[in-house]
This record gives structure tokens, sequence and C-alpha cells, in this order.
């Protein structure tokens, strides 16, 4: 960019690292087992104190995890919701919430940490808020959730919430199993992103038009 000084390549350069190190370790190890120390150590910054002064709070880091990641995600999902248009079949919108997230993947480096990160923060209430913050906070994925909820059928509201924590879970947990295996080289039950998307709309398309016993 245009103006930016050697100050300020350096500092992005600083950020960069910290993301990507503490993305990586807080996967591996549980957002509040990894100190903001331990970060700045591993990404190989002098001064102990370089999240802090980058970010703020460990929760700011974490927030700015998201956000990296979210930007990419964004741009595939509108990108579905134009193809889609007005549909009302179930299975577009799935396709919505799912597809977007798992091309993120296939397109990073790896071997990747995100699905694994995500998998941990979401163990914690005051992380997950974080998360379902930021991810509201998108007009595509808004837009997603009011085109699926006009498709589904007619469902009480406590199904409704369960499900949705299933669907969510389904699709976070399957993911950082699926990162996992391919980090450790080991078989997986689809062979890329693209057919485990495949696999897990299927799935959650079969959980929300499921019957409820009442």
């Amino acid at each position: 960019m245009a103006g930016r000084t050697v100050r300020d390549e350096r500092a992005l350069a600083t950020r960069e690292a910290i993301l990507a190190t503490a993305e990586r370790l807080f996967a591996e190890r549980g957002v509040y087992v990894v100190s903001n120390r331990q970060v700045s150590e591993a990404a190989g910054q002098g001064n102990n104190a370089a999240v802090g002064y980058h970010f703020g709070t460990k929760a700011d880091l974490v927030r700015a995890i998201v956000r990296k990641h979210a930007q990419q995600v964004e741009r595939g999902r509108e990108r579905l919701l134009r193809e889609i248009g007005d549909s009302t079949d179930v299975r577009d919108w799935v396709a919505c919430l799912v597809r977007p997230v798992l091309e993120h993947l296939a397109e990073l480096d790896g071997p990747t940490w995100y699905a694994r990160f995500c998998a941990q923060v979401l163990t914690d209430p005051a992380l997950h808020e974080i998360v379902a913050e930021e991810s509201l906070a998108s007009p595509a994925l808004r837009h997603t959730l009011d085109g699926f909820n006009r498709c589904l059928p007619e469902l009480p509201l406590e199904v409704r919430v369960e499900r949705g924590d299933m669907a969510r879970n389904l699709i976070v947990h399957m993911c950082a199993e699926r990162e996992r295996a391919l980090a450790e080289n080991t078989a997986t039950p689809r062979s890329s992103w693209h057919d485990a998307a495949t696999g897990l709309i299927d799935g959650i398309v079969g959980l929300w038009l499921a019957p409820v016993t009442r």
C-alpha cells in the first residue's frame, strides 16, 4: 500500500506472526492453557508483551483470529448466495452455511489449524460469545439464516434450538477431526474438503428434516 513505512510493514508482519502462532498453539493446547507470553516467544518476539501491545487481551486476540478467517468465508458465502437466489430448498441454504467454511479450509496452506482452533474456542462460553458476535456481524450469514429459516418445516422452539446446537457441533467438530487427520496423515472418510462438505450437508439436512417424536 502506498505510503506504508518500514515500521508499518514490520508491525504488520509481527501481527501476522502472532496471529498464526496463537492459532496453532490454541488449536493444539487450548486457549487458556497458553499464555500471551508463550505466544510471543513462539512467534519469535523478543518482547514478551508483544501480544498485549498489538492485540490487547486474550479475548481480543481470539477475535482477531476469527476476523482474519471470516473475511474469506464471507466472500465464498456471498458467491453461493448469488447462485441460489430465492431458493426454497433447505439443502441450498445448508450448503451456504457449510461450503464456504470448508472451501476456506481447503484453500489454506497445510497443515491448517483453524478448524481445531474453533473447536477449542467453542468449549468456552465467553469465547463462544465472541465467535457468535463476529459471525452474526456477517450480512451474508444473516441472509443465509433468514433464507434457511423460511424453508424449514414448522418445529417446536425447543427442537429448533436443540437441532441448531447439533448442527453447529457437527460443522465445527467434523471439520476439526478432518483437519487433525490430515495433519497426522491418517485416513479420512472423504477424499477432499469438497466431498467432506457434501457429506456434512447431507447429514445436516437430514437432521433438520427428521421427524419429531412427541
